[in-house]
């Protein structure tokens, strides 16, 4: 969801360093991008890995999700192609999902605000499978809540962890960059890498 569907993950990123700066802390970019996929409890160690056992790690998030909120409410996030590649797959009769590390209420908030609440037959968040990205469990659960076989199903993501992910659960595997450019290693899992929805459109047609 996050980078792919929706112009989130420069929102967060944006919204972590100005709440690391309030703290007294700087946290670049480059730090920032190791975290992308990852869900909070993996975050939250790398944190006080850097900074130290005694970082403020929950009051960064807290600072982080109130700066993303004011964030949220100036732009669009929905990422070019995105509503063309879903009529496609309505005219197709294709089923989807969304396999998320985040989780189900901020998935609701998005598709609320977006006008996209009954657009995805299943939604597969935090909470909803044992192991997160890159193991194949939010991907895997997706396949088996619509019904089809993962061989069967394509995976389209954003982050290196999202496409291992798809990649171990035997999907074919298409990356749509974000923040984060491929790797050898990612190009090697990937059935195709594009620049964005609108080449993933043409693809499927």
């Amino acid at each position: 969801m996050d980078g792919l569907l929706f112009d989130t993950e420069r929102l967060y990123e944006q919204a972590a360093i100005s709440a690391a700066a309030e703290l007294g802390y700087e946290l670049d970019s480059a730090f920032h991008r190791t975290t992308v996929g990852s869900p909070w409890t993996v975050i939250r160690g790398l944190l006080l890995d850097r900074y130290g056992a005694t970082f403020a790690a929950e009051d960064l998030r807290e600072g982080a999700r109130r700066i993303f909120s004011e964030l949220v409410e100036r732009e669009r996030l929905l990422k070019p192609g995105a509503l063309e590649f879903l009529d496609l797959l309505d005219r197709l009769g294709l089923p989807r999902a969304i396999a998320t590390t985040s989780s189900r209420p901020t998935v609701q908030r998005h598709l609320e605000a977006h006008d996209l609440v009954g657009r995805f037959h299943q939604i597969v968040a935090h909470g909803d499978y044992a192991r997160h990205k890159p193991a194949p469990d939010p991907f895997l659960k997706a396949a088996e809540q619509l019904g089809v076989a993962p061989e069967l199903c394509l995976a389209l993501e954003d982050s290196h962890n999202g496409v291992r992910a798809a990649s171990a659960a035997g999907m074919m595997t298409i990356m749509v960059p974000d923040l984060l450019p491929p790797t050898e290693e990612i190009r090697a899992l990937c059935t195709h890498i594009v620049l964005d929805l609108h080449e993933v459109h043409r693809l499927i047609a």
